[in-house]
């Protein structure tokens, strides 16, 4: 059998549509084996977020490359759409696929045959327009569902609407047909993933609350999270429905980007600091055990001292259980590069630490207020010193002595008094 490796790096919607393409090859007799074996496919589906993110992509690619120089290694995805050119010039790439042409992935490499081109290949980058429901495989607890892809935000830092295109996603009736097959799988958890979820089904005359309904019904899906969602784009009715479902977990992640109103302005954002503080004040009044998360950029160009400053009391302000911090990287074709107020590579390094300090305070106030609760935790099947670990609704780390049997099972526990590394044990 013909062997297929795959790396994914960026967000959960890559790993989705990396399960999605693995599935294919499958169906056409290759064995998957590890991406650190020897393989007659690589597949690196890369991310263009940040620069980090593509140095780490170009280094995926070197490692195929040196593990078979004979194999076709295929790069697709974001990194791919936007930069093929640089992909190009890494020797050893076979062919390079942007997120039109990815889901196609197998068709391609049928026509090289047992011929990878030492020269790279890659077809014309036309803007995405298709969607592919895709899921993640391969983890018996949890799958990351895709329902919506492209983004008609261009938030002025970011590269990702010419990566992936419009906004765009299935009907309410496909992305159901494809959930029950996810339900059929035994999954007890699904991740709902995309772009930006909140505009699921606007080309359709849908709406993502019409969907959040129609999943809660579905029988087989113990939990659903929404992996993240604009704050204008999360509505009270959303909060409302939420709060009173049967299966979406008590935890929203719902992008910042600054806590400072000039910042959030020059960065294209839909919303001001007063909404975002409203917004998840509405929340922890109708659901106060809810688990808030938010993503932080720091460094972005215009953020002065006082700026930053305003951000972090911000910040500070907010009920919120952690943040995902990370430093402004400039991204090629992006207004933001025409921008004053350059802030050096060192200070948003500088001003990265202070706000996963920030968030390291908050993650403890969180679990702090949680000691003593009972809570249905879903438990996973790795075995770590002893222990199998498992997550609550609203994403607090459990762990228990290692039983097989409750591997992918929901159960009621009570969370101790303490917690150690972020992780309760439970009372037995």
């Amino acid at each position: 059998m013909p062997k297929i490796a795959t790396h994914t790096l960026g967000c959960k919607l890559n790993f989705a549509e990396t399960s999605a393409i693995v599935r294919q090859f499958v169906a056409a007799g290759y064995e998957v084996v590890d991406f650190h074996a020897v393989a007659d496919v690589y597949v690196v589906n890369t991310c263009t977020v940040t620069a980090t993110a593509e140095k780490k992509c170009r280094g995926a690619i070197r490692q195929a490359v040196a593990r078979n120089p004979r194999a076709i290694v295929a790069v697709v995805g974001c990194f791919a759409q936007n930069e093929a050119a640089q992909i190009a010039a890494i020797p050893g790439v076979s062919l390079i696929l942007g997120n039109h042409d990815k889901h196609r992935l197998l068709q391609h490499v049928q026509a090289l045959g047992a011929d990878a081109c030492a020269a790279a290949l890659h077809t014309d980058m036309p803007q995405p327009t298709a969607f592919d429901l895709s899921y993640s495989l391969g983890d018996r607890t949890r799958t990351f569902f895709k329902i919506q892809d492209g983004c008609d935000y261009f938030c002025t830092y970011c590269a990702i609407p010419k990566a992936r295109g419009r906004s765009r996603s299935a009907t309410i009736a496909e992305t159901m047909a494809v959930a029950r097959e996810i339900a059929a799988g035994g999954a007890k958890e699904v991740v709902l993933t995309g772009v930006n979820t909140g505009t699921f089904g606007q080309q359709h005359g849908e709406q993502f609350i019409d969907l959040l309904r129609q999943l809660d019904d579905l029988p087989g899906i113990e939990r659903y999270r929404i992996s993240s969602i604009e704050p204008n784009l999360l509505t009270d009715e959303t909060v409302d429905f939420v709060a009173g479902s049967k299966h979406f977990a008590h935890h929203f992640h719902i992008p910042l980007q600054a806590g400072s109103d000039k910042v959030l302005k020059s960065m294209h954002r839909r919303y001001t600091t007063q909404f975002y503080a409203d917004k998840l004040a509405y929340i922890k009044k109708a659901i106060p055990d809810c688990c808030l998360a938010a993503d932080l950029m720091v460094g972005f160009r215009g953020e002065d001292d006082e700026a930053f400053a305003e951000s972090l009391a911000f910040i500070e302000s907010l009920p919120i259980s952690y943040l995902h911090v990370f430093p402004y990287s400039e991204r090629p074709n992006t207004m933001a590069l025409k921008m004053d107020g350059f802030v050096p590579v060192e200070e948003r390094v500088r001003r990265s630490e202070v706000m996963h300090a920030m968030s390291e305070r908050k993650k403890k106030q969180f679990y702090t207020a949680m000691a003593g609760t009972r809570r249905q935790v879903l438990w996973e099947g790795d075995k770590k010193q002893g222990n199998m670990l498992g997550f609550t609704g609203n994403y607090l780390r459990v762990q228990r002595p290692f039983d097989e049997a409750r591997i992918n099972q929901m159960e009621e526990v009570i969370l101790s008094e303490t917690f150690r590394d972020d992780i309760f044990d439970i009372l037995l």
